[in-house]
């Protein structure tokens, strides 16, 4: 018989302690605390010894992650009070060097990058690092982070930017690099501290990215802690703990939709991110030239990791010859029915999903290994499909340089299908048209369930700003399209607090301001 701690031996109050745990555990998970009570009810003395000793373990092992996340947590939040007051251009020095520091490595991380992770391609992924350094901070230099944020005289109304305090920053296998660059310019240009955790295959990469963050921070005299790296694998219940501690202000989520829910759910403020399924729509009057550049430029860039890349193309029935036409001069290869037959065959696993090997290669690496061969390597690979498709692989989001060609009759057909395909996984994120009319423009824009709406762009380089007017950024919400706070591209403002300072308005400029209000001032004030 197994003899309980003294602590655990029963008492009086015994019974009344132990229901009221049992009932919270049944809350918590009803089937699995059944199955484990039906389990103990009929095990061995050497088996609930053995289980007693795993569970004392795992609590050990909780308390001491409880402790390493304390002090986590607790050492970003001093170094975040002492940084919180640090003059703008003071700031903006530091930022200017940790930007020309990224950039100068872009390369050698874009390498590096590659080499752990397998994803994607060296020279698109050091582009991305420089555009995440050089890029983010030319669009942060100069801009107001501290203080005053403007004074609205009429109104009497002044803003006052305040930090969030602490950012915890997730970081994707994907993009993991250019991705903690950003985090690391807005978070500090917004006088908060940063916790980093980068997916368990960039961890690599993550260290040499925060070496050159520590280097940059030590010559500048900041917070040795300002920004912090879970330098060992990052496991489950590590990231829960940092999620919903109370030192963390607020919780950047970029990765999978498990990842962001959890933020979302971890009782802390949260930004999270959506994946793509961006449909193009090829109209009739486009410069189909233009449009066939853009696609490939586009969708083969750093093979297809981009989720904000064109995904399918819905293609005016008009025009669906010459452009194919013009995406071969471009370097697209399109698969014959026969290749496609042996693409879903070979390239999509048993789950419906694009096979896990193949995700970040190359179009000629993917061909390669279907079989797929052409006189010159292809730089992406495109598969003609039909509505039979819209249930199935084909209507999904592919990290690869491929893409899914529909073809349809006028515009209210395009409409709809490129409805139905952002939809399908998509919502919120990107939706591209190819056109010169206007109204049209406006319309697919009314229509279409996305943050952003680019015209006659490449999608992975415009949704992020590389291309267009939109701020530059590596962090793309979808909005409550897509279960997300904002369908913005997020920046440093989103990690502010911004108080407003209100004085009480007399006389004419309160009976101006009820004016505008619809209404009379208040008597008597």
């Amino acid at each position: 018989m197994i003899s309980l701690p003294a602590a655990t031996q029963p008492d009086a109050n015994a019974s009344a302690d132990w229901s009221a745990v049992v009932e919270a555990v049944i809350e918590a998970h009803p089937t699995s605390t059944l199955e484990s009570i039906r389990r103990l009810a009929t095990a061995s003395p050497a088996d609930l010894a053995f289980a007693a000793d795993r569970l004392a373990a795992a609590l050990a092992e909780d308390r001491r992650l409880d402790d390493e996340v304390d002090r986590i947590a607790g050492a970003a939040a001093l170094a975040q009070e002492a940084f919180e007051n640090w003059a703008e251009d003071r700031v903006d020095r530091l930022l200017l060097d940790l930007a020309t520091a990224f950039a100068v490595a872009a390369e050698n991380l874009a390498e590096a990058t590659v080499l752990e992770t397998g994803l994607g391609n060296v020279a698109d992924k050091a582009v991305k690092n420089r555009f995440a350094s050089i890029g983010t901070y030319n669009a942060l230099a100069g801009r107001t982070a501290q203080g005053t944020l403007c004074v609205d005289g009429d109104r009497k109304v002044t803003d006052l930017a305040s930090p969030a305090g602490v950012v915890f920053g997730i970081v994707p296998v994907t993009n993991p690099v250019c991705t903690a660059m950003f985090k690391t310019l807005i978070s500090l240009k917004g006088r908060n501290a940063l916790i980093l955790s980068f997916h368990r295959n960039a961890l690599g990469v993550g260290r040499l990215t925060a070496d050159i963050i520590r280097g940059v921070l030590d010559e500048h005299g900041a917070p040795r802690h300002l920004v912090h790296l879970l330098d060992q694998r990052p496991s489950h219940r590590t990231t829960q703990k940092l999620m919903s501690h109370p030192k963390v202000s607020l919780i950047l989520a970029t990765g999978g939709a498990g990842l962001v829910k959890a933020a979302y759910s971890s009782g802390r403020p949260a930004i999270g991110v959506g994946p793509g399924n961006a449909p193009a729509w090829i109209c009739a009057d486009a410069d189909l030239e233009r449009a066939a550049h853009a696609i490939v430029v586009s969708k083969a860039f750093d093979n297809g990791l981009i989720c904000g890349g064109e995904n399918h193309l819905v293609v005016d029935e008009r025009v669906v010859d010459p452009f194919i036409d013009a995406l071969e001069r471009h370097g697209a290869a399109i698969l014959t029915a026969e290749e496609r037959d042996r693409f879903g065959r070979e390239a999509v696993d048993r789950a419906g999903a694009f096979r896990r090997d193949l995700v970040g290669r190359s179009a000629s690496v993917i061909a390669a290994a279907l079989g797929i061969a052409r006189r010159v390597p292809p730089r992406l690979l495109i598969a003609r499909t039909t509505a039979a498709d819209l249930g199935g692989f084909y209507a999904q989001e592919k990290l690869a340089p491929f893409l899914s060609l529909f073809t349809v009759s006028g515009e209210d057909e395009g409409l709809r299908l490129s409805r139905h395909l952002l939809t399908h996984g998509g919502a919120g994120h990107t939706a591209v048209i190819h056109t010169i009319n206007r109204a049209r423009v406006e319309r697919f824009a009314r229509t279409m369930p996305a943050g952003r709406i680019l015209v006659n762009s490449p999608a992975a380089q415009g949704c992020c700003g590389m291309t267009t007017g939109l701020a530059c950024s590596m962090t793309l919400g979808c909005g409550t399209f897509g279960g997300n706070s904002t369908t913005d591209n997020v920046t440093y403002r989103h990690l502010l607090n911004v108080k407003r300072i209100a004085y009480h308005l007399d006389g004419s400029s309160a009976q101006s301001s009820a004016a505008r209000a619809g209404g009379n001032a208040i008597e008597g004030f």
